[in-house]
Parts: C-alpha cells; sequence; structure tokens
C-alpha cells in the first residue's frame, strides 16, 4: 500500500515551443494579417468574413479564430497603427507644419496598413472609428501642443487631419495622375505651409 506521506510526484513540464513551431505560428500569423489587410480593404469590415480571410491565406478558417478570438479582434490587430509621429519639443515652432508632412509621406509610403485603414474607414463604421482613435490619440497631441488657442485645438487638429488624409486618398488609394505624379518635395513645399498655418496661425 502506498504511504500516504510520500510526496506527490512533480507535474511533468510541458515542453517549450521549438524555434521551428515558433517560425511556423509567426509565418501563419503574419500571412492571416496580410490577406485580412486585403480582404477589409477591397470588401470592407462588414462584407469581408474570416472565411474568405482564410481562404486567402490558405488555411482552415478555426486557425483564423485560433489566433485573434473573432473578426473584431482580426481587425484590431490587421489595422494597429502606430504613426510614430516626430517629437515636437526641439524642432522650431516653424518647421511643423512642413516636418508633418514629411513624415506623414514617409508613413503612407511605408507602410501598407495606412492605405487599408483608409480604404476600410472609408465605408465602415468599424474603420471609421478606427481612424478617429487615429486622430484622437496620436494628431490631437501635437495640435494640443502647438495651438496658441487650446480652445481650438481640436479644430486645428481636424484640419490638418483633412490636409492629410485627402493627400493620402487622392494619391495612394484614389491614385489620380496629378497626385501620383508630384514629387515628395513639391508635395511638402505645397502642404506644409498649410499644415503650419492650420496648427499655430494666431486665427483665420
Amino acid at each position: 500500500m502506498p504511504d500516504s506521506t510520500s510526496p506527490s510526484s512533480p507535474p511533468t513540464p510541458v515542453p517549450a515551443p521549438s524555434p521551428s513551431h515558433a517560425r511556423r505560428s509567426d509565418a501563419t500569423r503574419a500571412a492571416i494579417l496580410d490577406s485580412a489587410r486585403e480582404r477589409f480593404a477591397a470588401d470592407g469590415y462588414e462584407r469581408a468574413t474570416i472565411r474568405a480571410i482564410a481562404r486567402d491565406a490558405k488555411i482552415d478558417p478555426s486557425m483564423v479564430m485560433r489566433y485573434f478570438g473573432s473578426k473584431e479582434g482580426l481587425f484590431a490587430a490587421a489595422v494597429a497603427v502606430d504613426i510614430r509621429l516626430p517629437d515636437l519639443g526641439t524642432l522650431p515652432r516653424q518647421e511643423v507644419g512642413r516636418v508633418l508632412v514629411a513624415h506623414f509621406l514617409d508613413q503612407w509610403e511605408g507602410n501598407e496598413v495606412l492605405t487599408a485603414l483608409l480604404r476600410v474607414g472609408a465605408g465602415s463604421q468599424a474603420g471609421a472609428e478606427r481612424m478617429q482613435g487615429v486622430f484622437r490619440d496620436q494628431v490631437m497631441p501635437v495640435a494640443r501642443r502647438v495651438c496658441p488657442d487650446p480652445e481650438q485645438t481640436a479644430t486645428r487638429a481636424a484640419l490638418t487631419a483633412a490636409q492629410l488624409l485627402g493627400l493620402a486618398l487622392t494619391r495612394y488609394v484614389l491614385r489620380l495622375p496629378p497626385a501620383v505624379a508630384l514629387p515628395r518635395e513639391e508635395i511638402v513645399a505645397w502642404l506644409g505651409p498649410t499644415v503650419q498655418r492650420y496648427l499655430t496661425a494666431p486665427h483665420p
């Protein structure tokens, strides 16, 4: 009869995922996110389906749910955006407009998530809410820092966003030929003073 006072056997340790398994997992997650961005951009949030996204990624739909839990969770992960605005604390005030336009050009041209989010935001409530969050959390603080009148911060930030999003829409989504053809330096020269005026001018 076993001794009831003897210590119990330690639990069998669960082996850690192998490096090859981790790489496969990362590759699967990346494939799902890439397919989701393309599908959300093409179909909008409401019409995009988990089944279609899984088919594009060449995986079973259950894998999408395993990684992201729901369509809402997948959308949030697929369009997570950090526009990494520069620190304006050390920037001369008169340079703010030019630097912001140049920064957004760099972001749009190097981050396909932003283009996907703009497409979805123009056609769905979920996308619009995500864009509003980017505006609220990342653009508003810039306007708050440089705006001469705190009561006008929201208005000035909205005008700035109108310029930057309008540029992105015409150049990267609608791809209007004159907008696409504009050299980067000319865009900064045209829009920089406008954004500067929106953010820092005493009054219209």
